[in-house]
């Protein structure tokens, strides 16, 4: 084994452990039922949906999409190395 692939297997193992956490952090969503099948969703658009990426659970949700974005891409130059 080469020693880049052991540093990226680090490095991709302790991205996972953080992404796991970070999932783990965020509120649960309503899942909206029949509203959420038809593309309704939330129809009122409230003071707090606007600005949720302010909030510090918005920017949780978004470093964790990066994080997911990152991890997969570094999975993929794991297989290739």
């Amino acid at each position: 084994m080469s020693p880049l692939f052991i540093i990226l297997s680090v490095v991709f193992m302790l991205g996972c452990v953080v992404l796991v956490g970070a999932i783990l952090l965020q509120k649960k969503r309503n899942a909206g039922g029949v509203g959420s099948i038809a593309g309704m969703g939330n129809v009122a658009d409230t003071y707090w949906d606007k600005n949720k990426r302010n909030t510090t659970e918005g920017k949780l949700e978004r470093w964790t999409e990066i994080g997911a974005v990152l991890l997969a891409i570094l999975a993929v130059i794991l297989c290739l190395v």
